[in-house]
């Protein structure tokens, strides 16, 4: 019972299975029922920290009073050797335990060149947590799938967190090895709580984007038939309007060179038709709150056969922006754990189909191109 462990939830929420044992005067201690605590990532230590201490009993000090008994969380140090400045780190050492991020430098551009790391020199060289030094931080990501960081580099070396830091940020940073410690003051040993990895924090959140993404799957199809006929639709209007064009243009050059009424008498006419255009497109313009283009004249006929075919085929438009919508807040999520851990997540294996992953793709993009026109809008204003 010195062994605890914290789980993903569907809430979202992070559930800590914890044995407090104060007192040790049960020799199998099997009758201990542990506590279990729901959290979020982004509430601090001390909030998790309060929670334990109101479960736990008062003790008393040197001094005869009694005591709340202190709480600390202690996680694997990433260097696992002791932090002495005055001790020289070797190369050999900073090869060993950094081996693979030293390949991944190969290749890496600065400067607009690309250079290997052997010919940067010392100066530009990276460093990874000297002793005594600043550094760059390395995770694992792994946590209880992984390997401890521990392992084949002696004694396990633990470093106490501050209250202050969230909880999220913590087990970011403990997911380097297997598992973190809980500390309670006059408890007999510590608590081990094991480490979720990246794909026990996202668990429930790939479940659900591969759900929504099935749904969307389904209505993809009927989505695209619908949008091929619009687009052909509109495309045959364009061609009219192009004929049209041409039609115009071929009678008034027989009117004026080929006919009595000669270019005296055509001038006006083609005055007149460029001015009635004019007066059309701004009343169009009034009418659809729309710029006169030919893209938005095409744009306008594609949505209007869109909404027609969407009815005809019982596509209910409203039932795929909320499933886009809820699939990339998904993705979002899942994403941003990703950062969080350092992960290069496969989004396609979720997202099941091509289809599905292009569809959200646009909505991202227009999105994002919705907020750049607006900004551009803004600082037209200013």
């Amino acid at each position: 019972m010195t062994k605890g462990k914290l789980l993903t939830t569907p809430s979202r929420l992070l559930k800590l299975i914890v044995p407090l044992n104060t007192l040790d005067k049960n020799s199998d201690r099997k009758d201990v029922e542990p506590l279990a605590l729901l959290v979020h990532p982004h509430q601090p230590l001390s909030y998790l920290e309060r929670l334990i201490q109101s479960e736990l009993p008062t003790i008393t000090n040197d001094k005869g009073e009694s005591k709340i008994p202190e709480v600390h969380f202690r996680a694997e140090d990433s260097q696992q050797d002791e932090i002495d400045p005055n001790k020289k780190k070797t190369d050999d050492t900073n090869e060993d335990m950094h081996e693979d991020y030293k390949d991944d430098l190969k290749g890496t551009e600065f400067d607009g060149k690309s250079e290997k790391k052997e010919k940067l020199g010392k100066k530009s060289e990276l460093k990874f947590g000297n002793l005594g030094e600043g550094g760059v931080e390395s995770y694992s990501r792994l946590g209880h799938e992984g390997p401890s960081a521990g392992e084949g580099h002696g004694p396990r070396k633990f470093v106490r967190w501050s209250s202050s830091t969230e909880i999220g940020d913590f087990i970011r940073d403990a997911a380097r090895g297997k598992e973190f410690a809980v500390e309670i003051e006059g408890a007999p040993e510590e608590i081990r709580i094991a480490v979720p990895s990246f794909n026990d924090r996202t668990h429930y959140l790939r479940l659900r984007l591969r759900k929504t993404a099935s749904k969307i799957i389904d209505l993809a199809v009927t989505k695209k038939e619908c949008d091929m006929q619009a687009h052909r639709g509109a495309q045959r209007v364009a061609i009219g309007g192009a004929g049209a064009l041409i039609t115009y243009w071929y009678v008034v050059y027989r009117l004026t060179f080929e006919t009595d009424l000669g270019w005296d008498t055509m001038e006006p006419v083609t005055y007149l038709v460029g001015l009635s255009t004019l007066i059309c497109g701004y009343l169009w313009f009034l009418y659809h709150n729309r710029e006169v283009s030919y893209r938005s004249a095409l744009n306008l006929t594609i949505s209007r056969r869109q909404t027609k075919l969407y009815a005809d085929k019982g596509f209910d438009i409203q039932k795929w922006d909320a499933l886009i919508e809820e699939a990339n807040n998904y993705r979002r999520e899942i994403k941003q754990i990703a950062n969080e851990y350092d992960v290069d997540w496969d989004e396609k294996q979720d997202e099941k189909d091509e289809k599905v992953t292009e569809a959200m793709a646009k909505v991202r993009k227009d999105k994002q191109n919705e907020r750049k026109d607006k900004d551009g809008n803004e600082e037209d204003d200013d």
